[in-house]
Protein backbone atom coordinates (compact mmCIF):
# COMPACT_ATOMS: atom_id res chain seq x y z
CA UNK A 1 0.00 0.00 0.00
CA UNK A 2 1.56 3.62 -1.12
CA UNK A 3 2.30 5.98 1.68
CA UNK A 4 -0.49 8.58 2.26
CA UNK A 5 0.62 11.80 0.15
CA UNK A 6 0.25 14.30 3.11
CA UNK A 7 -2.66 15.15 5.67
CA UNK A 8 -5.69 16.69 4.52
CA UNK A 9 -4.86 19.91 5.91
CA UNK A 10 -1.85 20.17 3.83
CA UNK A 11 -3.29 21.39 0.90
CA UNK A 12 -5.19 23.70 2.28
CA UNK A 13 -1.80 25.57 3.88
CA UNK A 14 0.00 25.54 0.68
CA UNK A 15 -3.10 26.85 -1.06
CA UNK A 16 -3.15 29.96 1.73
CA UNK A 17 0.67 30.31 1.82
CA UNK A 18 0.22 30.37 -2.04
CA UNK A 19 -2.43 33.21 -1.75
CA UNK A 20 -0.11 35.31 0.69
CA UNK A 21 2.37 35.26 -1.72
CA UNK A 22 -0.22 36.17 -4.46
CA UNK A 23 -1.28 39.10 -2.16
CA UNK A 24 2.27 40.30 -1.71
CA UNK A 25 2.19 40.21 -5.30
CA UNK A 26 -0.87 42.30 -5.47
CA UNK A 27 0.98 45.00 -3.22
CA UNK A 28 4.05 45.01 -5.12
CA UNK A 29 2.80 45.00 -8.60
CA UNK A 30 0.09 47.23 -8.13
CA UNK A 31 2.06 49.58 -6.19
CA UNK A 32 4.58 49.82 -9.30
CA UNK A 33 2.01 50.63 -11.71
CA UNK A 34 1.89 54.18 -10.84
CA UNK A 35 5.65 54.31 -11.39
CA UNK A 36 5.35 52.43 -14.55
CA UNK A 37 2.56 55.04 -15.85
CA UNK A 38 4.34 58.35 -15.12
CA UNK A 39 7.67 56.66 -17.32
CA UNK A 40 5.44 56.12 -20.00
CA UNK A 41 4.14 59.31 -19.90
CA UNK A 42 8.01 60.74 -20.97
CA UNK A 43 6.82 59.43 -24.63
CA UNK A 44 3.65 58.58 -24.86
CA UNK A 45 0.03 60.93 -24.56
CA UNK A 46 -1.85 59.92 -21.71
CA UNK A 47 -5.25 58.50 -23.68
CA UNK A 48 -3.42 56.21 -25.89
CA UNK A 49 -0.99 55.16 -23.64
CA UNK A 50 -4.12 53.59 -21.96
CA UNK A 51 -5.53 52.78 -25.05
CA UNK A 52 -2.70 50.79 -26.02
CA UNK A 53 -2.07 49.15 -22.19
CA UNK A 54 -6.14 47.72 -21.85
CA UNK A 55 -5.99 46.75 -25.83
CA UNK A 56 -2.92 44.79 -25.47
CA UNK A 57 -4.02 43.08 -21.82
CA UNK A 58 -7.39 42.16 -23.28
CA UNK A 59 -6.54 40.57 -26.44
CA UNK A 60 -3.84 38.44 -24.40
CA UNK A 61 -6.15 37.65 -22.14
CA UNK A 62 -8.93 36.67 -24.40
CA UNK A 63 -6.44 34.47 -26.62
CA UNK A 64 -5.49 32.81 -23.22
CA UNK A 65 -9.45 32.29 -22.72
CA UNK A 66 -9.85 30.81 -26.17
CA UNK A 67 -6.52 28.54 -25.78
CA UNK A 68 -7.82 27.04 -22.39
CA UNK A 69 -11.42 26.16 -24.08
CA UNK A 70 -13.18 28.48 -22.15
CA UNK A 71 -15.84 30.68 -23.27
CA UNK A 72 -15.89 34.44 -23.83
CA UNK A 73 -18.76 36.44 -23.28
CA UNK A 74 -21.91 36.11 -26.11
CA UNK A 75 -23.02 39.45 -27.82
CA UNK A 76 -26.20 39.48 -25.58
CA UNK A 77 -23.43 40.47 -23.02
CA UNK A 78 -21.02 43.37 -24.68
CA UNK A 79 -23.50 46.17 -24.07
CA UNK A 80 -22.98 45.69 -20.16
CA UNK A 81 -18.95 45.21 -20.41
CA UNK A 82 -18.46 47.76 -23.07
CA UNK A 83 -19.96 49.90 -20.34
CA UNK A 84 -18.02 48.43 -17.51
CA UNK A 85 -14.77 48.71 -19.74
CA UNK A 86 -15.79 52.84 -19.74
CA UNK A 87 -16.50 53.30 -16.10
CA UNK A 88 -13.57 50.94 -14.83
CA UNK A 89 -11.21 51.31 -17.08
CA UNK A 90 -11.93 54.22 -19.86
CA UNK A 91 -12.81 56.80 -16.99
CA UNK A 92 -11.58 54.94 -13.87
CA UNK A 93 -8.29 54.18 -14.56
CA UNK A 94 -7.76 56.89 -17.63
CA UNK A 95 -8.47 59.71 -15.48
CA UNK A 96 -5.54 58.48 -13.31
CA UNK A 97 -3.41 58.45 -16.03
CA UNK A 98 -4.22 61.95 -17.39
CA UNK A 99 -4.23 63.03 -13.71
CA UNK A 100 -0.39 61.72 -13.49
CA UNK A 101 0.74 64.65 -16.05
CA UNK A 102 0.53 66.91 -13.07
CA UNK A 103 0.26 64.92 -10.29
CA UNK A 104 3.67 63.18 -8.50
CA UNK A 105 3.11 59.47 -8.76
CA UNK A 106 2.82 58.78 -5.42
CA UNK A 107 0.21 61.09 -4.79
CA UNK A 108 -1.75 59.94 -6.64
CA UNK A 109 -2.01 56.34 -5.50
CA UNK A 110 -2.57 58.23 -2.43
CA UNK A 111 -5.62 59.70 -3.53
CA UNK A 112 -6.74 56.75 -5.59
CA UNK A 113 -7.25 55.16 -1.93
CA UNK A 114 -10.00 57.57 -1.97
CA UNK A 115 -12.24 55.48 -4.14
CA UNK A 116 -14.12 54.11 -0.81
CA UNK A 117 -15.79 57.69 -0.39
CA UNK A 118 -17.45 57.18 -3.43
CA UNK A 119 -18.48 53.61 -3.29
CA UNK A 120 -20.10 54.92 -0.03
CA UNK A 121 -21.67 57.34 -1.05
CA UNK A 122 -22.72 56.44 -4.35
CA UNK A 123 -24.28 53.07 -2.85
CA UNK A 124 -25.88 55.54 -0.21
CA UNK A 125 -27.79 57.28 -3.14
CA UNK A 126 -29.08 54.49 -5.07
CA UNK A 127 -32.84 52.91 -4.56
CA UNK A 128 -32.18 50.13 -1.89
CA UNK A 129 -28.76 51.01 -1.35
CA UNK A 130 -26.74 51.47 1.89
CA UNK A 131 -27.99 54.70 4.12
CA UNK A 132 -25.44 56.45 5.00
CA UNK A 133 -24.68 56.05 9.64
CA UNK A 134 -22.46 58.60 11.71
CA UNK A 135 -19.46 57.17 11.75
CA UNK A 136 -19.28 56.28 8.10
CA UNK A 137 -20.07 60.13 7.48
CA UNK A 138 -17.04 60.89 10.02
CA UNK A 139 -14.66 58.85 7.67
CA UNK A 140 -15.86 60.90 4.65
CA UNK A 141 -15.02 64.68 6.56
CA UNK A 142 -12.04 63.54 7.90
CA UNK A 143 -10.86 61.41 4.12
CA UNK A 144 -12.04 64.93 2.19
CA UNK A 145 -11.08 67.20 4.52
CA UNK A 146 -6.80 65.45 3.72
CA UNK A 147 -7.82 65.95 0.05
CA UNK A 148 -8.62 70.17 1.18
CA UNK A 149 -5.29 69.84 3.00
CA UNK A 150 -3.55 68.65 0.00
CA UNK A 151 -5.16 71.62 -2.40
CA UNK A 152 -5.83 74.53 0.06
CA UNK A 153 -2.46 76.07 -1.16
CA UNK A 154 -3.55 75.41 -5.08
CA UNK A 155 -7.18 76.84 -4.47
CA UNK A 156 -5.67 80.07 -2.90
CA UNK A 157 -2.92 80.86 -4.81
CA UNK A 158 -2.57 81.26 -8.71
CA UNK A 159 -0.11 80.03 -11.33
CA UNK A 160 -0.42 77.55 -13.97
CA UNK A 161 1.72 75.21 -11.69
CA UNK A 162 -1.44 75.46 -9.18
CA UNK A 163 -3.92 75.17 -11.75
CA UNK A 164 -2.51 71.85 -13.36
CA UNK A 165 -2.54 70.58 -9.81
CA UNK A 166 -5.44 71.34 -8.70
CA UNK A 167 -6.96 69.98 -12.48
CA UNK A 168 -5.17 66.50 -11.80
CA UNK A 169 -6.62 66.06 -8.54
CA UNK A 170 -10.51 67.06 -9.80
CA UNK A 171 -9.85 64.24 -12.56
CA UNK A 172 -9.15 61.83 -9.70
CA UNK A 173 -11.51 62.70 -8.17
CA UNK A 174 -13.73 61.83 -11.02
CA UNK A 175 -12.12 58.96 -12.00
CA UNK A 176 -12.50 57.37 -8.56
CA UNK A 177 -16.45 58.15 -9.07
CA UNK A 178 -15.97 56.77 -11.99
CA UNK A 179 -14.87 53.49 -10.27
CA UNK A 180 -17.07 53.67 -8.29
CA UNK A 181 -19.96 53.72 -10.26
CA UNK A 182 -18.42 50.57 -12.52
CA UNK A 183 -17.92 48.66 -9.06
CA UNK A 184 -21.66 49.35 -7.83
CA UNK A 185 -23.04 48.31 -11.32
CA UNK A 186 -21.11 45.33 -11.33
CA UNK A 187 -22.28 44.60 -7.80
CA UNK A 188 -25.84 44.22 -9.25
CA UNK A 189 -25.54 42.90 -12.46
CA UNK A 190 -22.14 41.13 -12.90
CA UNK A 191 -22.28 37.25 -13.01
CA UNK A 192 -20.52 34.55 -12.28
CA UNK A 193 -19.33 32.48 -14.90
CA UNK A 194 -17.04 33.34 -17.44
CA UNK A 195 -15.42 35.71 -15.30
CA UNK A 196 -11.76 35.69 -17.28
CA UNK A 197 -14.00 35.75 -20.90
CA UNK A 198 -15.57 39.49 -18.77
CA UNK A 199 -12.81 40.66 -17.91
CA UNK A 200 -10.55 40.60 -21.19
CA UNK A 201 -13.71 41.92 -23.27
CA UNK A 202 -13.64 45.01 -20.23
CA UNK A 203 -10.25 45.49 -21.24
CA UNK A 204 -10.69 46.01 -24.46
CA UNK A 205 -13.69 48.00 -24.54
CA UNK A 206 -11.31 49.95 -22.20
CA UNK A 207 -8.65 50.26 -24.65
CA UNK A 208 -10.77 50.81 -27.50
CA UNK A 209 -12.35 54.22 -26.33
CA UNK A 210 -9.14 55.14 -24.64
CA UNK A 211 -7.79 55.06 -28.25
CA UNK A 212 -10.92 56.48 -29.71
CA UNK A 213 -10.40 59.51 -27.09
CA UNK A 214 -6.36 60.14 -27.99
CA UNK A 215 -7.67 60.07 -31.59
CA UNK A 216 -10.56 62.74 -31.07
CA UNK A 217 -7.56 64.83 -29.09
CA UNK A 218 -5.21 64.52 -31.83
CA UNK A 219 -2.62 62.52 -29.20
CA UNK A 220 -1.14 60.17 -32.24
CA UNK A 221 0.91 63.45 -33.60
CA UNK A 222 2.65 63.53 -30.40
CA UNK A 223 3.43 59.45 -29.80
CA UNK A 224 6.37 58.22 -29.56
CA UNK A 225 8.50 55.68 -28.00
CA UNK A 226 11.72 54.71 -26.13
CA UNK A 227 13.09 51.70 -24.79
CA UNK A 228 12.42 53.16 -21.37
CA UNK A 229 8.62 53.85 -21.86
CA UNK A 230 8.46 50.73 -23.95
CA UNK A 231 9.28 48.62 -21.50
CA UNK A 232 7.18 50.06 -19.18
CA UNK A 233 3.46 49.82 -21.73
CA UNK A 234 5.13 46.17 -21.98
CA UNK A 235 5.27 45.87 -17.63
CA UNK A 236 1.97 47.39 -17.65
CA UNK A 237 0.20 45.36 -19.98
CA UNK A 238 1.31 42.19 -18.59
CA UNK A 239 2.47 42.06 -14.80
CA UNK A 240 0.72 45.05 -14.07
CA UNK A 241 -2.43 44.09 -16.01
CA UNK A 242 -2.85 40.21 -16.44
CA UNK A 243 -0.70 38.82 -13.72
CA UNK A 244 -2.01 41.61 -10.70
CA UNK A 245 -5.79 40.54 -11.70
CA UNK A 246 -5.06 36.53 -11.81
CA UNK A 247 -3.15 37.41 -7.89
CA UNK A 248 -5.98 39.10 -6.78
CA UNK A 249 -8.68 36.63 -7.31
CA UNK A 250 -6.59 33.75 -6.07
CA UNK A 251 -6.32 35.42 -3.05
CA UNK A 252 -9.35 36.34 -2.82
CA UNK A 253 -10.48 32.60 -3.22
CA UNK A 254 -8.18 31.44 -0.07
CA UNK A 255 -7.65 34.11 2.24
CA UNK A 256 -10.01 36.98 4.36
CA UNK A 257 -11.88 39.72 1.89
CA UNK A 258 -10.75 41.99 4.89
CA UNK A 259 -7.05 40.62 4.91
CA UNK A 260 -6.83 41.29 1.32
CA UNK A 261 -8.29 44.82 0.99
CA UNK A 262 -5.62 45.50 2.46
CA UNK A 263 -3.71 46.23 -0.59
CA UNK A 264 -5.42 49.22 -0.95
CA UNK A 265 -3.07 50.88 2.08
CA UNK A 266 0.00 49.29 1.04
CA UNK A 267 0.23 50.33 -2.43
CA UNK A 268 0.36 54.24 -2.27
CA UNK A 269 3.35 53.24 0.18
CA UNK A 270 5.14 51.71 -2.24
CA UNK A 271 4.21 54.29 -4.74
CA UNK A 272 5.06 56.97 -2.98
CA UNK A 273 8.58 55.21 -1.96
CA UNK A 274 9.18 54.13 -5.64
CA UNK A 275 8.36 57.69 -6.86
CA UNK A 276 10.84 59.71 -4.09
CA UNK A 277 13.86 57.49 -4.61
CA UNK A 278 13.93 56.43 -8.46
CA UNK A 279 11.77 59.61 -9.73
CA UNK A 280 12.63 62.09 -6.91
CA UNK A 281 9.28 62.83 -6.90
CA UNK A 282 8.63 65.76 -3.87
CA UNK A 283 6.52 64.39 -0.44
CA UNK A 284 6.64 67.02 2.08
CA UNK A 285 4.70 67.35 5.52
CA UNK A 286 1.29 68.58 4.01
CA UNK A 287 1.71 65.66 1.74
CA UNK A 288 2.36 63.40 4.58
CA UNK A 289 -0.91 64.94 6.41
CA UNK A 290 -3.09 64.86 3.86
CA UNK A 291 -2.26 61.28 2.86
CA UNK A 292 -2.49 60.15 6.86
CA UNK A 293 -6.10 61.46 6.86
CA UNK A 294 -7.18 60.34 3.52
CA UNK A 295 -5.87 57.14 5.04
CA UNK A 296 -7.87 57.86 8.67
CA UNK A 297 -10.91 58.48 6.56
CA UNK A 298 -10.57 55.20 4.54
CA UNK A 299 -10.11 53.01 6.84
CA UNK A 300 -13.26 54.67 9.27
CA UNK A 301 -15.45 53.78 6.13
CA UNK A 302 -14.17 50.44 5.78
CA UNK A 303 -14.32 49.65 9.54
CA UNK A 304 -17.82 50.32 9.50
CA UNK A 305 -20.51 47.48 9.73
CA UNK A 306 -22.48 48.73 7.02
CA UNK A 307 -19.70 48.79 4.68
CA UNK A 308 -18.46 45.52 2.90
Amino acid sequence: MAPASGRPGDSTMRQRRLAFFAWVAVCLVWGTTYLGIRITLETMPPALMGGFRWTIAGTLLAAYVRATGDRLPPRSQWGGIALLGFLLLGLGNGGGVFAEQWIPSGLTAVLVASSPFWMTAIEAALPHGEPLRARVIAGLVVGFGGILVLVWPDLTVGGAGQRRFLAGVIALQIASAGWALGSSYSRRHARGENVLGTTAYQMLAGGLILLAAGTARGEWAHLSFIPRTAWALVYLSTLGAIGGFVAYTYALRHLAVSFVSLYAYVNPVIAVALGVVLLGEPFDARMATAALLVFAGVAIVRLSPNVE
